[in-house]
């Protein structure tokens, strides 16, 4: 049921499905980029700081990105929609806008760091160079707004030399090189040095594509408007990272450093899949916002629907791959970080639970943002609450500490499958059309992935990663090929001549329907 007064696509949204399967090609080769830049870190990481540097590091970047995540103030997702209603405004000077917003909340916080490092730092002293780590708040924040911008125009492979390339390889090398050198606060000055890359590399293609804003200046009105209209994106923004923050964030209550350092490694690795969704991000928000625009929300569903089954069953596929010889994964970190298998297998399944709110917010924050907010604060609070809950119900059984260490990792598979399945729902009430990418064919691939796993935890560890980790997400892709997946689902894997050229944007000056 298309939405009223609009004429359906005239190939029935073949060609924002071509768009979105393009887009997330490109992007999944980011994301394998990422993953392979990604193990070198966690290695050097482990082998040569050690878990209890792990933990501060990992508590000093709560901090910090949360500040990037308030400074933004939801121009991450929301810019497409700002440059969809743009009317007869230069694209250029809209960019620029929120730009000048993004700088204006970054400054706010980095002020607060500056002045109150200790934040970022509650249980150690702020080492030499440290001090500079508020910086990258701009750095990220400006990052996420000129790829965003970048996206509106279709160009993907911004994001992946930024993202994909520059910041893992750059936090990588430089953090073996100061290993090396023995520089104190290695991690934190690599992440430094790594924002900052990401930021330059994605500025020379934003330049290139809009240009210098010629004829414009802030206009403080404006500029309060999109902040203002933007304030419950920034939110559900806020909501979504805290969702994956919140678990060490607890942890850290509860918890020595070195605990916390072990449960950062399985978080890090079990955000591998997650990384997946994000392949599609900066294709599905521009495809969203031109049907959104139409108000043809038979093109919405069918989109949600078809990326949510390309995620749940990439996710799954990495989730087994990874999760069943979890401790061999852990291991390769360093001896202490083993002890961490079963965090590793909680986190892995609560990614693949998270990925259908994950597709179904990216609609949300255009057709209903508010309820939107409100479900991913309700799924915030219960995953509090549980964490604390679960950590201290395990400490009155007097179960081992690293069995208690396991509860803030339930605690965020709960709040999330409680918002994948509020999320779909509302969605699925506003467009009247299923939107759940949920099949039972997978099912049976995961079955076909458990059983090869039963016989790939027999090998020594290296066996366990070299062969059985593939193995595992083979068998499973191979039962979804010939069981699970249609025409549709096998458009992802269609490498077309005419991929070169671009496709058609969404059409500047179109009117979107208010948020409800």
């Amino acid at each position: 049921m298309t939405g009223t007064g609009t004429t359906p696509q005239a190939d029935g949204g073949k060609g924002d499905l071509a768009a979105l399967a393009r887009g997330g090609r490109i992007n999944f080769f980011g994301f394998v980029l990422r993953l392979l830049a990604r193990i070198p870190f966690l290695l050097i990481a482990g082998q040569f700081y050690g878990a209890e540097a792990l933990g501060r590091f990992a508590y000093a970047l709560i901090i910090v990105e949360l500040g990037s995540q308030l400074a933004t103030l939801g121009l991450k997702r929301g810019l497409a929609q700002q440059l969809s209603q743009s009317g007869e405004r230069s694209h250029t000077h809209v960019c620029y806008d929120a730009l000048i917003v993004a700088a204006i909340g970054s400054a706010i916080m980095m002020g607060i760091l500056f002045l109150f490092p200790q934040a970022m730092f509650p249980n150690s002293e702020v080492r030499g160079l440290e001090r500079l780590l508020p910086i990258t708040v701009l750095a990220l924040a400006w990052t996420e707004i000129m790829l965003a911008a970048l996206a509106y125009r279709h160009n993907i492979a911004a994001t992946v030399r930024s993202r994909a390339i520059v910041e893992p390889w750059l936090i990588s090398i430089v953090a073996g090189v100061l290993a090396y050198y023995s520089v104190g606060g290695g991690l934190i000055i690599a992440y430094v040095v790594s924002m900052v890359g990401a930021l330059l590399t994605a500025a020379w293609p934003f330049f290139r594509e809009y240009g210098l804003p010629h004829d414009w200046s802030p206009h403080p009105v404006k500029l309060w408007e999109m902040a203002r209209r933007n304030l419950p994106v920034a939110a559900a923004d806020a909501v979504e990272w805290g969702t994956r923050r919140a678990d060490i964030a607890v942890l850290g209550l509860f918890f020595s450093p070195a605990i916390v350092g072990i449960y950062y490694v399985a978080q890090q690795i079990a955000s591998l899949p997650a990384k997946l969704k994000t392949s599609f991000d900066p294709i599905l928000g521009p495809v969203i916002s031109k049907n959104v625009a139409a108000d043809n929300k038979t093109a919405i569903a069918q989109q949600v629907r078809q990326v949510g089954f390309w995620i749940i069953a990439a996710q799954t596929a990495v989730a087994l791959g990874l999760g069943i010889p979890a401790m061999a994964v852990m291991n390769l970190m360093g001896p202490e970080f083993g002890v961490g298998f079963m965090i590793l297998g909680v986190l892995l399944a609560a990614e693949v639970i998270a990925a259908m709110a994950a597709v179904s917010e990216a609609a949300l924050i255009y057709l209903a943002r508010h309820r939107n907010m409100l479900l991913s604060l309700v799924m915030l609070g219960i995953e509090v609450v549980l964490g604390i809950g679960f950590i201290l119900a395990f400490r009155a059984m007097e179960l081992p500490t690293m069995t208690q260490a396991i509860g803030p990792a339930i605690g965020l598979a709960l709040a999330l499958g409680f918002g994948a399945i509020s999320k779909a729902w509302l969605l699925k009430k506003i467009v009247h059309a299923p939107v759940s990418g949920w099949r039972w064919s997978l099912m049976w691939a995961a079955g076909a992935g458990l059983i090869v796993g039963f016989f790939a935890v027999m090998m020594p560890d290296w066996g366990q990663l070299a062969i059985g980790a593939p193995a595992i997400a083979i068998a499973f892709g191979a039962v979804l090929w010939f069981k699970g997946f249609g025409p549709e689902d096998r458009e992802l894997f269609k490498m077309k001549k005419q991929e070169m050229d671009e496709p058609e944007l969404p059409p500047p000056g179109s009117s979107g329907s208010n948020p409800t």
